[in-house]
């Protein structure tokens, strides 16, 4: 058994996105190689409804999963296969776009106006870049979740985790996706499958989790074994990206500490970008745009 250390740790930063929704974005368009299989990850947090109203009116997407956790507030869908609905608090939506949709997402507030919730996109290996798109949601009542001795509680959305099973399946990368609270002070271990890229992000409270070396001026205490923990506290809209390992160790700080724990099985295959399009090759991503503008996308049956 190995810890993993902290490889990297990113400060998500704010941007628009849709018609104006104000987030914050940890990682996307970009370098994909340390995050292989995911690609974008958004956190859109608001209180002020102004910033997430206008939300994400109709647009494409081909070749990709998108991953919708609603924490507050309702997010109402739509696509251009008739399908439609609405995720509350606690809902989650895995969307596979295979050969693609066009849809929309429009997020409503609650009652005290508050808006939040996370949108992952994981890529699809070329096999099934153009599968059939299907809907996977799932509703709050409808993820396990389970209680440590210690009080660490874990809903399981995807993957299996301490002996339960996340209601997502059959996706082929084979994630984890966990929504993991850790209670004041406490120290935790928890398995994070070696072979696959794993991130925590944090959205409440505040800890510390392991690095390879501690920076110059960074105290350090002793652990078990020849690691050590490093004193560097890591709070809110934070991403922590790890290397290779078989378990992840966290303190808590004194409010608590809440993060989302992801990982996947690297696809390992060229990525080719555009927008909310993401294929192996450049003559793809040109196929698909030129499909958009003739209005051949859409691929029904």
């Amino acid at each position: 058994m190995s810890i993993r250390p902290v490889k990297e740790i990113i400060q998500a930063q704010p941007t628009m996105e849709g018609a104006g929704v104000k987030l914050h974005r940890a990682f996307g368009f970009g370098k994909t190689d340390d995050f292989d299989p995911f690609l974008l990850f958004d956190d859109f947090r608001n209180e002020r409804p102004a910033d997430y109203l206008p939300g994400f009116p109709w647009h494409p997407h081909r070749g990709i999963e998108t991953i919708t956790y609603v924490l507050a507030g309702t997010v109402a869908h739509g696509d251009s296969l008739g399908n439609q609905g609405a995720l509350g608090a606690g809902d989650v939506q895995w969307m596979t776009a295979g050969r693609g949709i066009l849809h929309q997402e429009m997020p409503q507030g609650d009652a005290q106006g508050r808006m939040h919730g996370f949108q992952l996109w994981a890529n699809l290996p070329s096999q099934l870049k153009m599968t059939a798109p299907r809907y996977q949601d799932v509703t709050s009542a409808d993820i396990p979740e389970v209680t440590d001795d210690d009080g660490t509680r874990v809903r399981v959305i995807c993957g299996d985790f301490w002996g339960q099973t996340g209601p997502v399946d059959g996706i082929a990368a084979g994630p984890r996706y966990l929504d993991v609270w850790v209670p004041p002070g406490t120290r935790k271990t928890l398995p994070a499958e070696a072979g696959r890229n794993t991130f925590a992000y944090i959205f409440e409270g505040e800890g510390d989790f392991r690095r390879a070396s501690a920076p110059r001026g960074v105290l350090t205490e002793a652990a078990s074994g020849d690691d050590t923990l490093v004193r560097e506290t890591t709070g809110n809209r934070s991403l922590v990206l790890f290397d290779r390992g078989d378990d992840v160790t966290v303190q808590a700080g004194e409010q608590g500490l809440r993060f989302l724990l992801v990982s996947g099985r690297p696809i390992q295959e060229p990525v080719a970008w555009y927008g909310p399009i993401v294929m192996n090759t450049q003559r793809e991503l040109q196929q698909a745009v030129q499909e958009l503008r003739d209005g051949t996308f859409i691929q029904r049956g």
